[in-house]
């Protein structure tokens, strides 16, 4: 009966994990510390205990995380609490996060291996080394669910999991080959180290002039990165050097990282943008979304798509047409005005978080 429901276990526990396209995370080391109630199987003839973990991990991908575990309990056995049972072990623990934009908590699944030691005292009466002592270890696997909330630089981790102790020799309980433990727990995760700066570079050298110092069009693109070195003076120019459509300016109506909720400083600018096309009712716009370079392809192409649908209900709930505006439209990190390294925290660039107005011919 315990294998079955082990078995149906760790299979309901891997088909709910899916794998997630990658995006921007905290990839921090950080610490872990929990206590809560053992809940022991009664097979085993102890009652239950309390217990606590310590451990260590990161986030290796925006909803997957990686924790070593150490954990240890001391329950006293049912037929005499004078003899002592302990147990101590070593768990890796694999979750799964399932996290939403802006929730406080976001809930997860786990599944571990590890290793479990026992300690065991029993009555050896009549020989005089009596209370003996076992002394083994084992193979143990865990399956469970929990929440991870936000507290500011410290999160709170409620957990409650199953776990399969493969102890097959057991003095109270000889005739089980496993015993199964509910483990209730409450903890904290620690991030190491502060938020990720980027590291001041040396000064360079003095070098001779190169393509990077010169700007023979005077578009403000040097000539290694100028893909149009012939741009005419007037023209709205992009990083690579090239025209880009004129825009109605939103400088001002950018977000903060990894989210697409207007803030409170993008309100007068879009009121401004709205007086401009009402002002002029037969300009047509296209909405335009665009994220910095942190993250994938996947996920900033969908995230584009998320501020510009922002701005473009801010402005048909505004009394703008519908049939004035074109899209909403979502280019993802594939147009930056700022060029900047892909990784955190180089990538963070409010500048190319941004949603942009271009005038339709």
């Amino acid at each position: 009966m315990k294998t079955r429901l082990l078995g149906m276990a760790l299979l309901a526990g891997l088909a709910a994990m899916a794998t997630a396209d990658a995006q921007e995370f905290d990839d921090r080391w950080y610490v872990t510390g929990s206590a809560g109630m053992n809940i022991q199987d009664g097979d085993r003839g102890t009652r239950d205990t309390p217990f606590g973990t310590l451990g260590m991990g990161k986030f290796i991908s925006p909803e997957w995380s990686l924790d070593g575990e150490l954990n240890y309990q001391n329950a006293n056995l049912d037929e005499n609490r004078d003899l002592n049972w302990s147990q101590y072990g070593i768990s890796l623990d694999l979750r799964r996060h399932f996290i939403n934009e802006g929730r406080g908590w976001n809930p997860y699944l786990l599944v571990g291996l590890g290793y479990q030691r026992s300690e065991e005292e029993y009555d050896a009466f009549p020989s005089p080394d009596s209370p003996g002592e076992r002394e083994d270890g084992n193979l143990a696997a865990k399956v469970g669910v929990g929440a991870l909330a936000d507290a500011g630089r410290v999160k709170i981790r409620t957990e409650l999991a199953y776990r399969a102790d493969f102890d097959d020799q057991s003095v109270h309980a000889s005739g089980e080959d496993w015993f199964g433990d509910v483990l209730a727990s409450v903890g904290v995760v620690v991030p190491l180290g502060p938020e990720p700066v980027a590291p001041v570079a040396p000064a360079p050298a003095p070098a001779a002039p190169s393509c990077a110092d010169l700007d023979d069009d005077g578009d403000g693109v040097n000539n290694c990165d100028d893909k149009c070195p012939n741009s005419q003076p007037g023209q709205t120019i992009g990083p690579d050097g090239c025209p880009v459509p004129v825009s109605i300016d939103l400088r001002g109506v950018n977000f903060d990282f990894d989210k697409s909720t207007l803030r409170p400083d993008a309100v007068a600018v879009l009121n401004e943008a709205v007086q401009i096309l009402q002002r002029y009712p037969d300009l047509r716009v296209e909405v335009a979304g665009h994220t910095d370079l942190c993250g994938t392809d996947a996920y900033n192409q969908s995230l584009s798509e998320r501020r510009a649908t922002a701005v473009y209900d801010y402005l048909t709930s505004n009394g703008i047409a519908a049939s004035r505006l074109v899209g909403p439209n979502g280019f993802g990190e594939s147009r930056p005005l700022e060029n900047t390294p892909q990784t955190l925290p180089e990538c963070k660039s409010e500048t190319n978080r941004r949603t942009e107005l271009n005038v339709q011919n």
